[in-house]
């Protein structure tokens, strides 16, 4: 159901002159206005060893420096990675390999317009840099993708029938419970617009995210600053990351259909695992490099749960100077840096402000 139509369904709970998008945004402030108590450092600390250097910006899009950074970011229930193994795309992801992508299918049923579409419960579709894995049968093209807040990795997508994407959106994206906004509904389009769990079992080798995910928005189709920015925040990461013992995970993710294989190789019960990878259009591109933090639920600190599990941070105005900081304060120590938080979620798919 569209935007607009919901508009007419909320018409005695929203003003008459909100429509379309600011009738979305509006929605999402209502829902979560407060602020969060999160544990925090004002500033990011500085370098204690070497990093790379800022690299320059091309002439007419410099990186705003001066507008507040708090509360910008879109209000979102589930972030859907797909991992296409590229580390750029189109301006418009959907118009990847003329349309047929797995990108196209979910903004079809979640974008505006879409059957599913919810001003309550906004599913983000970004692309990412993350290879898929791969399938049973090679001659079965198929997308991985990781759910998040969710912390899920659905290691099979096949690309021969539309069921797949179904079955993810069914089982997986929608909402458990509809917002009491939705009332009004009739009982078939609440019922359409509800999770049915059965779905899940369409889909095989589905597994709880065990490794942080580091994301830097590298999408150069899209704005030159994050395409300049992004692959050197990468690499930087990735060697903080491993400088503080971290261990860094690329490749695919090696999935079975029948087992609970997780990744490769054994990296033991107490180590950290992470994988940083880049990722399309995320808004604020001004602000670059634009990074954003998941912090996986099962995530210890010093033997108790991290302050953050199940928690995405996201950070703005990021450089290469302030990755050795950010892993520190924020994987390793469980603190959001005030200065560069854009905002965040939870795992109860709050949006968080400070």
């Amino acid at each position: 159901m569209s935007v607009s139509l919901y508009a007419a369904a909320l018409r005695r709970k929203t003003p008459p002159r909100l429509t379309g998008r600011r009738l979305q945004s509006s929605l999402w402030r209502r829902r979560f206005a407060a602020a969060t108590k999160l544990p925090t450092v004002q500033t990011c600390p500085s370098p204690t060893c070497g990093c790379a250097a800022t690299p320059p910006m091309p002439a007419g899009l410099a990186i705003d420096r001066a507008s507040p950074l708090g509360g910008v970011m879109a209000g979102y229930a589930e972030q859907v990675l797909v991992c296409t193994g590229r580390e750029n795309w189109a301006s418009r992801i959907e118009e990847e390999s003329g349309g047929d992508n797995l990108a196209a299918d979910l903004k079809e049923l979640f974008g505006r317009g879409g059957v599913y579409s919810d001003p309550f419960h906004n599913v983000s579709v970004l692309n990412s840099s993350f290879p898929s894995s791969i399938p049973p049968r090679a001659d079965v093209q198929s997308t991985s993708a990781y759910l998040v807040p969710s912390f899920k990795y659905v290691p099979f997508l096949p690309r021969v029938s539309f069921d797949s994407v179904q079955a993810l959106a069914k089982g997986f994206l929608l909402p458990e419970q509809l917002h009491s906004a939705h009332d009004g509904l009739s009982p078939i389009h609440r019922d359409r617009l509800t999770r049915k769990e059965a779905y899940q079992g369409l889909l095989l080798g589905v597994r709880d995210v065990e490794d942080v995910l580091v994301l830097i928005c590298g999408h150069g189709g899209r704005d030159a600053r994050c395409g300049i920015m992004g692959p050197v925040l990468r690499d930087e990461f990735e060697d903080k990351l491993a400088g503080a013992d971290v261990q860094i995970l690329r490749g695919p993710v090696q999935a079975s259909a029948t087992d609970a294989e997780r990744i490769e190789g054994d990296v033991g019960d107490s180590k950290t695992t992470a994988r940083v990878g880049l990722i399309s259009h995320i808004g604020g591109h001004k602000f670059a490099g634009n990074v954003i933090i998941y912090l996986p639920p099962g995530l210890q600190l010093d033997g108790r749960r991290h302050p953050l599990a199940g928690h995405g941070i996201w950070y703005g105005r990021v450089e290469p100077k302030h990755a050795e900081g950010l892993v520190k304060e924020t994987i390793l120590r469980g603190n959001v840096v005030v200065d560069m938080f854009r905002g965040g979620i939870d795992a109860q798919r709050r949006i968080l402000r400070l």
